[in-house]
Protein backbone atom coordinates (compact mmCIF):
# COMPACT_ATOMS: atom_id res chain seq x y z
CA UNK A 1 0.00 0.00 0.00
CA UNK A 2 2.93 2.60 1.01
CA UNK A 3 4.16 2.25 -2.60
CA UNK A 4 0.81 2.76 -3.74
CA UNK A 5 0.58 6.32 -2.50
CA UNK A 6 4.59 6.83 -3.73
CA UNK A 7 3.55 6.41 -6.82
CA UNK A 8 0.09 8.56 -6.89
CA UNK A 9 1.00 11.54 -5.04
CA UNK A 10 3.71 12.22 -8.32
CA UNK A 11 1.22 11.30 -10.97
CA UNK A 12 -1.54 13.80 -9.44
CA UNK A 13 0.42 16.18 -9.09
CA UNK A 14 1.38 16.28 -12.29
CA UNK A 15 -2.37 16.25 -13.29
CA UNK A 16 -3.28 18.93 -11.51
CA UNK A 17 -0.04 20.91 -13.15
CA UNK A 18 -1.46 19.83 -16.46
CA UNK A 19 -4.73 20.73 -16.06
CA UNK A 20 -4.16 24.69 -14.52
CA UNK A 21 -1.59 25.21 -17.67
CA UNK A 22 -4.31 24.18 -19.88
CA UNK A 23 -6.26 27.09 -18.89
CA UNK A 24 -3.12 29.74 -19.70
CA UNK A 25 -2.87 31.21 -23.26
CA UNK A 26 -0.31 33.12 -25.41
CA UNK A 27 -2.93 35.46 -26.87
CA UNK A 28 -5.34 37.75 -25.29
CA UNK A 29 -8.62 35.80 -25.05
CA UNK A 30 -12.19 37.34 -25.91
CA UNK A 31 -15.33 36.17 -25.91
CA UNK A 32 -19.48 37.56 -25.53
CA UNK A 33 -22.11 35.92 -23.10
CA UNK A 34 -25.14 37.13 -22.42
CA UNK A 35 -25.23 38.68 -18.79
CA UNK A 36 -28.14 37.39 -16.31
CA UNK A 37 -31.24 39.58 -16.75
CA UNK A 38 -30.17 41.25 -20.22
CA UNK A 39 -27.70 42.39 -22.46
CA UNK A 40 -23.88 41.29 -23.61
CA UNK A 41 -20.84 41.20 -21.72
CA UNK A 42 -16.97 40.85 -23.52
CA UNK A 43 -13.99 39.99 -22.18
CA UNK A 44 -12.48 42.76 -24.38
CA UNK A 45 -14.87 45.34 -22.66
CA UNK A 46 -12.44 44.64 -19.89
CA UNK A 47 -8.55 45.41 -20.91
CA UNK A 48 -6.13 47.39 -19.04
CA UNK A 49 -7.86 45.37 -15.84
CA UNK A 50 -7.31 42.21 -13.93
CA UNK A 51 -9.78 39.89 -14.70
CA UNK A 52 -11.45 36.68 -12.79
CA UNK A 53 -13.36 34.35 -14.47
CA UNK A 54 -15.24 32.22 -12.03
CA UNK A 55 -17.07 29.32 -13.39
CA UNK A 56 -19.68 28.61 -10.90
CA UNK A 57 -23.24 26.86 -10.77
CA UNK A 58 -26.28 27.21 -7.81
CA UNK A 59 -25.69 23.37 -6.93
CA UNK A 60 -21.85 23.82 -6.25
CA UNK A 61 -21.58 24.49 -2.32
CA UNK A 62 -17.83 25.69 -2.88
CA UNK A 63 -19.02 27.94 -5.34
CA UNK A 64 -21.63 29.19 -3.21
CA UNK A 65 -19.05 29.79 -0.37
CA UNK A 66 -16.33 31.81 -2.69
CA UNK A 67 -19.65 34.05 -4.04
CA UNK A 68 -18.96 36.72 -0.51
CA UNK A 69 -15.06 37.02 -1.09
CA UNK A 70 -15.16 37.38 -4.94
CA UNK A 71 -17.92 40.12 -4.12
CA UNK A 72 -16.05 42.02 -2.03
CA UNK A 73 -13.04 41.93 -4.00
CA UNK A 74 -14.53 43.17 -7.27
CA UNK A 75 -16.03 45.67 -5.52
CA UNK A 76 -12.53 46.82 -3.24
CA UNK A 77 -9.83 46.41 -6.33
CA UNK A 78 -10.81 49.10 -8.94
CA UNK A 79 -7.89 47.06 -11.06
CA UNK A 80 -9.81 43.58 -10.75
CA UNK A 81 -13.11 42.87 -12.33
CA UNK A 82 -14.49 39.50 -11.39
CA UNK A 83 -16.72 37.75 -13.60
CA UNK A 84 -19.03 34.86 -12.60
CA UNK A 85 -20.36 32.61 -15.53
CA UNK A 86 -23.17 30.65 -14.35
CA UNK A 87 -22.35 27.04 -16.04
CA UNK A 88 -25.70 25.03 -15.72
CA UNK A 89 -29.22 25.53 -17.52
CA UNK A 90 -31.80 27.79 -15.42
CA UNK A 91 -34.19 30.71 -16.38
CA UNK A 92 -33.13 34.22 -15.15
CA UNK A 93 -35.94 34.00 -12.50
CA UNK A 94 -34.75 30.87 -10.95
CA UNK A 95 -30.92 32.48 -11.05
CA UNK A 96 -32.40 35.65 -9.52
CA UNK A 97 -34.67 33.37 -6.72
CA UNK A 98 -30.96 31.79 -5.57
CA UNK A 99 -28.87 35.16 -5.63
CA UNK A 100 -31.64 36.44 -3.21
CA UNK A 101 -29.66 35.05 -0.60
CA UNK A 102 -26.44 36.38 -1.85
CA UNK A 103 -25.07 40.15 -2.02
CA UNK A 104 -23.48 39.72 -6.01
CA UNK A 105 -21.62 42.59 -6.92
CA UNK A 106 -20.08 41.52 -10.30
CA UNK A 107 -21.95 40.47 -13.53
CA UNK A 108 -23.32 36.80 -13.94
CA UNK A 109 -22.83 35.79 -16.96
CA UNK A 110 -25.00 32.75 -18.54
CA UNK A 111 -22.47 30.02 -20.37
CA UNK A 112 -24.16 27.81 -22.48
CA UNK A 113 -23.20 24.04 -21.30
CA UNK A 114 -23.27 22.52 -25.01
CA UNK A 115 -20.99 25.29 -26.29
CA UNK A 116 -19.01 26.90 -23.66
CA UNK A 117 -16.94 29.59 -24.76
CA UNK A 118 -13.67 29.23 -26.13
CA UNK A 119 -10.53 28.38 -25.33
CA UNK A 120 -11.66 27.43 -22.02
CA UNK A 121 -14.70 24.82 -23.27
CA UNK A 122 -16.25 22.74 -20.27
CA UNK A 123 -14.68 23.53 -16.76
CA UNK A 124 -13.21 19.72 -15.21
CA UNK A 125 -14.51 21.08 -12.04
CA UNK A 126 -16.35 23.60 -10.28
CA UNK A 127 -15.78 26.16 -9.60
CA UNK A 128 -13.07 26.95 -11.40
CA UNK A 129 -11.45 29.87 -11.37
CA UNK A 130 -9.15 31.83 -14.56
CA UNK A 131 -7.02 35.50 -13.96
CA UNK A 132 -7.19 37.20 -17.17
CA UNK A 133 -4.07 39.87 -17.05
CA UNK A 134 -4.47 43.25 -18.42
CA UNK A 135 -3.74 42.67 -21.98
CA UNK A 136 -6.38 39.96 -21.84
CA UNK A 137 -4.35 36.64 -21.27
CA UNK A 138 -5.09 33.89 -19.37
CA UNK A 139 -2.06 33.74 -16.95
CA UNK A 140 -3.25 31.72 -13.80
CA UNK A 141 -5.85 28.87 -13.30
CA UNK A 142 -7.44 27.81 -10.14
CA UNK A 143 -9.46 24.24 -9.83
CA UNK A 144 -12.26 24.24 -7.03
CA UNK A 145 -12.14 26.49 -4.32
CA UNK A 146 -9.81 29.76 -4.29
CA UNK A 147 -9.58 32.56 -1.68
CA UNK A 148 -9.61 36.29 -2.20
CA UNK A 149 -6.58 36.44 -0.77
CA UNK A 150 -5.14 33.87 -3.42
CA UNK A 151 -6.11 35.70 -5.91
CA UNK A 152 -4.93 39.05 -4.74
CA UNK A 153 -1.73 37.25 -4.17
CA UNK A 154 -1.10 36.28 -7.55
CA UNK A 155 -2.37 39.91 -9.59
CA UNK A 156 -0.16 41.89 -6.74
CA UNK A 157 2.79 39.81 -7.38
CA UNK A 158 2.36 39.47 -11.06
CA UNK A 159 1.85 43.07 -11.16
CA UNK A 160 5.15 43.88 -10.02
Amino acid sequence: MKHGWTWLCPMLLLFTSLAWAEYETDIPIDFTLEQLGGGDVSLSNFRSEWVVVNYWATWCAPCRKEIPELSELHMERKDITVLGLAYEELDDEDFFAFLEDFDVTYPILKVDVFEPPEPFGAPKVLPTTIILDPQGKAVKGFLGPVTRQAIEDYVDSAGQ
